[in-house]
């Protein structure tokens, strides 16, 4: 920990790339999905008067519950839109450009939310939340690529896991200004909506004065000059020919620099596994119980029998737990690997979930029940802090090159934006019909999933891309040879000694 500490603090400018890129990315998503619970009861209101005034009459229940899901899920719509077209984007005007437009945007999106009560408009609501949400569904995909491209090979782990410890900045950061003594009261709550334009305006004023990732500059614009340049901004003046050795080594093995289509992606051979560990990681992480516990926290300490004033302080607690977890994550990340993280994590995440349901299942008996239900939902949050939170990002971002990481993080963005929706959607149905035992599900797919790592998923730490790839075509194709590539390598390494 000390060691990675050290490095970090050499690489001054890496951090302040760290934070710009945290406060314009996945720390937006957490606040808009935390801070919208605290505003609900005024916004609810504020639909009813604005339907008085036009109409005459109040708003019926039916059609309060109507709109009030249109104002939550209109966000989901537009982050699966911003993540399905962050892939081509990124691909035609680089990840700076789009990560800058997509704040762009949050700044429109605050100004229609922050006005929005004084021009008695619900659609304004409307309008903010969709433009919100595909401008977070851009940055969602693009903040962990650009970190892990930004930095070098030791660091990478540690750059990536900050993606989760901002996105539990933001859920915070949303808890804390969405009490009543803030915030989230009834004059100030259109303020508490409009609060994500003030921190898209960071990036905005900071990161044009960030050069390109190095990997941008020199796979798709060719621009050695330049690629060194970005190196020497982000980690130093001294040499970095090792890097630079590996991304040119890259540029010779790829067929082709230009990002890869979603078709493309899928057909190649040579990215079959990669793609099932996407899928896999993808899909546990909605299926790891932590998002159910996250949309129906008051539900769920409600029914392990805590009284309804103390849950607000409660959910800000499993929140402060899971952010404390984070950032130890970032810190031990390079120590203990990606995939010891992942397996471990699941497994025990998984024993978790078998002792809340226990708990809940033995409540009526035993009085101080309640007390040791919340103790493994806190022992569940920090075991996924700790584990999966980080290392799923840095997989993700390590196990595809740079022709394929664009619609490879778009494919993961969808998924996790199509996660959210049905979590959301059918976890009701799952306690109305299965009460605590709902948890089982996800137990099993968390044991499922920690077996598939281990035995299918490379350890990532500290290699290369293409030593990655290497690993990964001994799945890809077994016991078969990749004479293609090794060809190529051969042939290029030959011309290079000829010269």
């Amino acid at each position: 920990m000390a060691l990675i500490f050290w490095d970090v603090i050499q690489y001054q400018r890496l951090l302040l790339m760290v934070i710009i890129l945290g406060i314009g990315g996945s720390l937006q998503v957490g606040f808009q999905g935390s801070m919208i619970t605290y505003a609900s009861v005024h916004i609810k209101e504020f639909i009813n008067e604005t339907w008085l005034e036009r109409f005459g009459h109040s708003v019926r229940p039916s059609t309060l519950t109507l709109l009030w899901s249109l104002v939550v899920s209109i966000f989901g719509l537009g982050g699966l839109l911003g993540s399905l077209s962050s892939g081509f984007l990124a691909a035609k005007y680089g990840k700076k450009n789009c990560f800058l437009g997509s704040n762009m945007l949050m700044v429109a999106s605050a100004l229609l939310l922050g006005f929005s009560k004084m021009a008695r408009s619900v659609e304004l609501i409307l309008l903010g939340r969709f433009l919100c949400g595909i401008g977070t569904g851009v940055c969602i995909v693009l903040h962990p690529q650009y970190l892990g491209e930004v930095s070098p090979k030791n660091l990478r782990g540690f750059t990536s896991a900050t993606t989760s410890m901002f996105w539990c900045l933001g859920k915070v950061l949303g808890q804390i200004m969405g009490l009543r003594e803030l915030l989230g009261s009834r004059a100030l709550w259109p303020v508490l909506l409009a609060f994500s334009g003030a921190a898209a305006l960071v990036p905005l004023l900071t990161l044009p004065f960030f050069p390109e990732s190095p990997p941008h500059l020199l796979l798709h614009k060719g621009d050695e000059e330049g690629c060194v340049k970005a190196m020497k901004t982000f980690w130093g003046e001294e040499p970095h020919q090792a890097e630079l050795d590996d991304l040119q080594k890259e540029r010779a093995a790829l067929s082709s620099t230009q990002s890869k289509s979603f078709l493309e992606l899928v057909k190649e051979p040579s990215l079959r596994w990669q793609l099932y560990i996407l899928f896999v990681l993808a899909v546990t992480t909605q299926l790891s119980g932590i998002q159910a516990i996250y949309s129906y926290t008051f539900e769920v300490l409600q029914t392990a029998g805590f009284h309804l004033d103390q849950i607000p302080y409660l959910a800000l607690g499993v929140s402060l737990c899971e952010l404390l977890s984070t950032i130890l994550c970032s810190f031990i990340i390079e120590r203990f690997g990606r995939k010891v993280l992942l397996w471990a994590g699941y497994g025990l995440m998984g024993t978790m979930l078998a002792g809340i349901t226990l708990a809940l299942s033995l409540q009526p008996w035993f009085s101080w029940m309640p007390y040791c239900c919340l103790s493994l939902i806190f022992c569940f949050v920090f075991v996924f802090g700790m584990g999966p939170a980080g290392a799923t990002i840095s997989v993700r971002m390590e196990i595809f090159d740079q022709s394929s990481r664009a619609p490879a993080f778009a494919i993961s963005g969808t998924l996790s934006w199509v996660g959210v929706f049905v979590i959301g959607m059918v976890f009701p149905l799952m306690v109305e019909n299965f009460r605590h035992f709902s948890f089982l599900i996800f137990m099993g797919s968390l044991y499922t999933s920690g077996f598939i790592i281990y035995f299918f998923l490379p350890e990532t730490k500290k290699k290369s891309i293409l030593e990655i790839r290497e690993e990964f075509d001994k799945l890809n194709f077994k016991k078969k040879q990749i004479p293609i590539l090794e060809a190529k390598m051969t042939k290029d390494h030959e011309l290079c000694t000829k010269l």
